[in-house]
C-alpha cells in the first residue's frame, strides 16, 4: 500500500505544481501595461508563448517581467510554476525562495516551493515549506495531504496521523483525509484502524473507486473474505470492463479453494477479453489445482500460440506435462526456455529431477552444470547439482557444489540444511549441527534445524534435556511430523524413559509406516520396555522394509534365541 499512497500524493503534488497556486492578485498586478516596458507586457507575451508550448521564449519573458517587478510574488511563482513544467526544479526552488525574501508570508509561494522540494526528494525542506502553509493558511487541506505523505514515507507515522488528525479536525468531511488515515494505517499494518477509516471514506463517498479498491484488499489481509468478495461484486457491477477487479475476486476464490467459482469468474473475463494473458494463466493454474489437467495444458497451449515467449506459461505447461507423467513432452517444454529467462533456473531443476527419476543421472548432471554455468546466483541449480552428485556417489564434488551455492546465496537456508545432512550421512555431526545453528540464526524457528540437533545429541547420548527441549518445539512447531515424533521418542529411549519412548515411536511408526529406522528405534524401545514380541516384531519390519540395514540380523537372531523361536 505505501508505493499506492506515495504515488497517489507526488501525483497530486504535481498538479498543482505544474499549474502554480495562484494568489489573491492586485490591482497594480492586473492592470494593463501602459508602456512595452511593464512587467505585465512581458508576462502577457510570456502566457501566450507558454500557451503555444514556446516554454523557454515564455520562460524568458517572465524573467524579464520579475525584472521590472522583483518583489512580485504572483510572477515568481508563475515563472517557478514554468520552470517545474521545463523539469527545471533547481531554478524553481531558487526563484520561490527570492520572492519569500520580498513576500514572507505568502502561503501560495510556500505551497509551491514545498511541491518542488519535494520531486527533488529534499524531504525535510519540504515538510518545512508545507508546515509553514498550514500555519499562514489553516485551510489549504491539500497541504495537509503532501505533509503526511512525507512523514509516512519516512516512516515517521505518528506525525503522519497527527498530521491528517489536524486536517479532519479542520474539515471532518474531507474524504481524502479519511482515506489516506486508512492507507498509512494500512502501511503501520494496523489493519483494523485502516478498515475504519477506509470505511469512513466510502461512506462519504459512496462510488469512491481508490477506496473501495483499497477495501477490498484490507479486508483480504484481515481473512474477511466475504466481505472483501462483496467489494469487489460491487467494483464489477459499477466498473464491468475493469478486468483487474475480476482478477483479485478470482485469485481470492482460489486462495478460499472455491475453484468452481474461480474458474466461472476467469472464464467470464476471457468472454470479454479473450487475450487477457492473466486470466487464461490463472485459469490454467486453478484447472491444475483442481487435477483438470487436459483442461489446464489446453489453456497453456492456447496463450503460446499467441504469446510463444510466455516462458512462465511454458514453465507451467512442463510441469502439467508432468503431472500426466508426459515426461518428454515436459522435458521438451522445460528445453524451450532460455538461460536469459528468470524462468530458466526453475525448470532445469525441474528437467534434472525427470532425468534423475529416469535413471539418467549422467545427463542431469551435465545439464545441471551447464544451467549452473549459465545461471551462476541460482541457489535452486546448486542444491540439484549437489543432489545430483549425491546420487551419483560424488560426495566430495556435492559438499563443494552446496559451499559454492552458500557462498553465493549465504542467505539460502535449503543449502545450508542439505550440507548439514551431507555431513552427518558422512560421519561429520558437529559439522551438520554447526550448519544447523547458522540456519536457526536466521530463523529460530526453523523445525527442521531444531529436529536435527536435538536428534543428533540424542543419538549420541549428550546434553539430553536440551535435546528434548529442541525437539519438543520443533514439534509443537510442525505437530504431527513422523520424523520430530520419532526424535522426541528417541530421546526418551536415551534417558530410559522407555514407556514413554514406545509411545512416541508408536505414534511416529503410525505416521510412517514405511520407514525402516523408525521400526527399528520402536524395536529397541519395546525390547527395553521388556515387550520382547512387538520388539521381533518390528526388527522384522524393518528388515522387510531395509534388507541390508546394519546390526539389523544380529538384533532379530539373538532377540529368536531369547525367545526360543530361533529357525
Amino acid at each position: 500500500m505505501k508505493n499506492l499512497l506515495r504515488t497517489a500524493i507526488l501525483l497530486t503534488a504535481a498538479l498543482a505544481a505544474l499549474g502554480g497556486p495562484v494568489p489573491t492578485s492586485t490591482a497594480q498586478e492586473t492592470d494593463p501595461p501602459s508602456s512595452p516596458t511593464d512587467a505585465a507586457y512581458h508576462y502577457s507575451l510570456g502566457t501566450m508563448l507558454s500557451l503555444d508550448g514556446k516554454l523557454k521564449e515564455a520562460a524568458r519573458e517572465y524573467e524579464k517581467a520579475l525584472e521590472l517587478d522583483p518583489k512580485s510574488a504572483f510572477l515568481a511563482t508563475e515563472l517557478a510554476g514554468l520552470y517545474v513544467k521545463m523539469g527545471d526544479l533547481d531554478r524553481a526552488a531558487n526563484v520561490c525562495e527570492q520572492s519569500l525574501i520580498h513576500n514572507p508570508d505568502n502561503a501560495e509561494t510556500f505551497a509551491l516551493l514545498g511541491s518542488v522540494y519535494l520531486f527533488k526528494k529534499d524531504y525535510e525542506k519540504a515538510v518545512g515549506a508545507y508546515r509553514r502553509v498550514i500555519a499562514l493558511a489553516p485551510k489549504s487541506y491539500d497541504t495537509y495531504l503532501y505533509l503526511s505523505v512525507i512523514y509516512a514515507e519516512q516512516k515517521r507515522y505518528d506525525e503522519a496521523v497527527g498530521t491528517l488528525r489536524s486536517l479532519l479536525a479542520e474539515d471532518p468531511r474531507n474524504v481524502m483525509g479519511h482515506y489516506y488515515l486508512g492507507k498509512i494505517y494500512g502501511e503501520m499494518k494496523l489493519y483494523k484502524e485502516a478498515v475504519a477509516w477506509m470505511e469512513k471514506a466510502v461512506s462519504l463517498k459512496p462510488g469512491f473507486e481508490s477506496a473501495l479498491s483499497d477495501l477490498a484488499l484490507l479486508y483480504e489481509i484481515r481473512n474477511e473474505t466475504a466481505r472483501a468478495r462483496e467489494v469487489y461484486g460491487r467494483l464489477i457491477e459499477e466498473h464491468p470492463l475493469r478486468m483487474g477487479y475480476r482478477l483479485r475476486l478470482a485469485k481470492l476464490e482460489i486462495r478460499e479453494k472455491k475453484y468452481p467459482e474461480a474458474i466461472q469468474t476467469l472464464e467470464e473475463v476471457l468472454k470479454l477479453d479473450s487475450r487477457n494473458r492473466e486470466a487464461r494463466l490463472t485459469l490454467a493454474l486453478a484447472f491444475l489445482e483442481t487435477q483438470k489437467t487436459e483442461r489446464a495444458i489446453d489453456e497453456l497451449n492456447t496463450l503460446l500460440a499467441s504469446a510463444p515467449n510466455d516462458h512462465e506459461a511454458r514453465y507451467f505447461l512442463g510441469g502439467a506435462y508432468e503431472e500426466k507423467k508426459m515426461n518428454a513432452e515436459a522435458l521438451a517444454e522445460y528445453e524451450r526456455i532460455p538461460d536469459a529467462s528468470p524462468f530458466y533456473g526453475s525448470a532445469q531443476v525441474r528437467a534434472g529431477y525427470i532425468l534423475k527419476g529416469q535413471g539418467r543421472t549422467a545427463e542431469a548432471v551435465g545439464r545441471a552444470e551447464k544451467a549452473l554455468a549459465a545461471k551462476k546466483n541460482d541457489a535452486a541449480l546448486y542444491g540439484l547439482l549437489a543432489a545430483l552428485y549425491e546420487a551419483d556417489g560424488r560426495l566430495p564434488e556435492a559438499e563443494k557444489t552446496l559451499k559454492d551455492g552458500i557462498g553465493v546465496a549465504p542467505q539460502s537456508t535449503d543449502l545450508r540444511y542439505r550440507l548439514g545432512m551431507l555431513y552427518d550421512r558422512t560421519g561429520r555431526p558437529d559439522d551438520g549441527i554447526r550448519e544447523m545453528e547458522e540456519i536457526l540464526k536466521q530463523e529460530p524457528d526453523s523445525p527442521e534445524a531444531l529436529n536435527f540437533i536435538g536428534y543428533s545429541w540424542a543419538d549420541r547420548g549428550i546434553r539430553l534435556d536440551e535435546a528434548e527441549a529442541m525437539i519438543k518445539k520443533a514439534l509443537a512447531l510442525k505437530p504431527g511430523d513422523g520424523f520430530i515424533t520419532d526424535s522426541l521418542g528417541w530421546v526418551y529411549y536415551r534417558k530410559n524413559r522407555f514407556d514413554e519412548a514406545v509411545r512416541y515411536l508408536k505414534e511416529a511408526a503410525a505416521i510412517l509406516p514405511e520407514d525402516p529406522a523408525i521400526a527399528d528405534h520402536l524395536g529397541d524401545a519395546c525390547e527395553k520396555a521388556g515387550r520382547p514380541g512387538e520388539a521381533l516384531a518390528q526388527y522384522e519390519k524393518a528388515l522387510k522394509l531395509k534388507p541390508d540395514m546394519k546390526g539389523l540380523k544380529e538384533k532379530i537372531d539373538n532377540l529368536r534365541v531369547r525367545l526360543g523361536t530361533q529357525k
